[in-house]
């Protein structure tokens, strides 16, 4: 059985060319993330599981709580996911169309997880430090974990720097447990 990423892969290459033929990447983006939020629910995805629920119904159901929010695209897909029994795929379909978007526009989005909370100043030096490393637009999300002791963690894709005092102290524990 194929892995959901190998399924959504498809569904989102074809979705970011459609987009970017409409120049509407942003609203495509906006589609997708509502679908998959949707797709997400638990009662929705026991009716999606339930055979006597037919799938006019379901993609029906699916339209009446989007209210609106879809263009006649967006319905067309829903229809196409539901028919093709691939609703359990949308979150991942929304992730990599949002992976294929990032790349064409040059950006990253990234997470910056500090022991304790850093002010406005700071957090645009972070992320302009870190837009001249990726040269690419960051769009820098700042948490707060206690547990970190001191440092900071800063994840953006693939690529992450644990500065952490936490790991500090769990590699030289390591050492000194060799």
């Amino acid at each position: 059985m194929p892995s959901q990423s190998n399924i959504a892969r498809p569904y989102a290459q074809a979705l970011f060319q459609l987009a970017q033929e409409q120049d509407n990447l942003a609203g495509w983006h906006e589609q997708l993330q509502l679908l998959a939020t949707v797709a997400e629910d638990t009662r929705l995805q026991e009716l999606a599981a339930n055979p006597r629920i037919s799938s006019s119904r379901l993609t029906g159901l699916i339209l009446d709580v989007c209210d609106g929010s879809l263009d006649e695209f967006g319905r067309n897909l829903v229809n196409l996911i539901v028919q093709n029994g691939r609703l359990s795929a949308m979150a991942d379909i929304a992730e990599a169309y949002a992976a294929c978007r990032a790349e064409a526009e040059r950006t990253v989005n990234a997470t910056m997880i500090t022991a304790a909370p850093i002010d406005k100043g700071q957090q645009d030096s972070f992320s302009r430090a870190l837009r001249e490393k990726l040269g690419r637009t960051v769009e820098l999300e700042f948490e707060v974990d206690e547990a970190l002791i001191g440092g900071a963690v800063i994840r953006a894709g693939d690529w992450v720097v644990d500065g952490s005092v936490k790991a500090q102290l769990e590699r030289l524990v390591g050492v000194i447990g060799s």
